[in-house]
């Protein structure tokens, strides 16, 4: 099968790895400048480090769909900088996964493809997609919705060790953000980490830092900029969450079920 994953943060990612190990072909679209912040476990890197590896998968900037078919056929993912898919009519995928988590749907269809599978909040399957993923942590994480909504978003992050915003590093200031520390690396209450414009931005719990924007960005105060994990596992920053093997297992069932459905079945 052919999928287009809109998206190549970490949750589009660790999709990407479970649809990649089943043998499927994967283009994956992100911004020219990307703001995953855990990007140890993101494919976006690809586009400014022109590869990326994770957990055996390896990704691979494009600048054309040529390019990308190229790296295709040598059994690799492609990431093309191209938020707005525009290649999606010449290559004809199998199916297309928005997993951009935008909260809102940006522009994908139910049209776009055969099948269309649509993670998070905004989208309704029936309507906007033929399945959504719910992303939402808890006992619905990964369930395949068939019709409606996922979970509609709080604005509140999942709890990780009894803690949820706290664990945000967020941009004190409109401004180019500068990183003192690394992911991966072990901080306490009140470390500054990154700066922005000379403005400190500080942990505000121990743990480590697990996700951090690269140098150079420009980014908007309160933006999300960082992620400490008060578990301190320095491991999990280099590996697949249990969240994106949720969400990525969910999306494989979904492709499957859907492929089987009248309509939809010969790919």
């Amino acid at each position: 099968m052919k999928i287009l994953i809109k998206g190549a943060g970490d949750l589009a990612t660790g999709t990407a790895c479970r649809l990649h190990k089943c043998g499927m072909q994967i283009i994956m679209t992100d911004l020219p400048i990307p703001t995953a912040v855990r990007r140890t476990v993101s494919f976006s890197r690809a586009v400014y480090e022109g590869t990326a590896l994770v957990e055996g998968s390896t990704a691979v900037c494009c600048a054309s769909l040529s390019d990308a078919e190229a790296v295709l056929d040598r059994g690799d993912i492609a990431v093309i900088p191209d938020p707005e898919a525009s290649f999606l009519a010449s290559w004809k995928p199998d199916a297309v996964v928005d997993a951009i988590l935008a909260k809102h749907n940006t522009g994908t269809r139910i049209a776009d493809a055969p099948i269309v599978i649509a993670l998070g909040p905004g989208f309704c399957a029936g309507v906007d997609c033929h399945a959504v993923i719910e992303t939402k942590r808890g006992h619905d994480l990964g369930r395949c919705i068939y019709e409606g909504t996922a979970i509609p978003n709080t604005g509140i992050p999942g709890d990780i060790g009894g803690y949820t915003v706290e664990r945000l590093l967020r941009a004190p200031c409109a401004g180019v953000f500068s990183p003192v520390v690394s992911i991966g690396t072990i901080v306490k209450k009140d470390d500054i980490c990154a700066y922005v414009d000379g403005v400190p931005m500080v942990s505000r719990i121990d743990g480590v830092v697990r996700g951090l924007l690269q140098p150079g960005v420009t980014v908007f105060e309160g933006m999300k900029a960082g992620d400490v994990d008060p578990r301190c596992e320095v491991r999990h920053c280099y590996t697949v969450s249990d969240k994106a093997r949720s969400i990525g297992g969910g999306v494989l069932e979904a492709l499957l079920t859907l492929q089987r459905q009248k309509g939809i079945s010969a790919l």
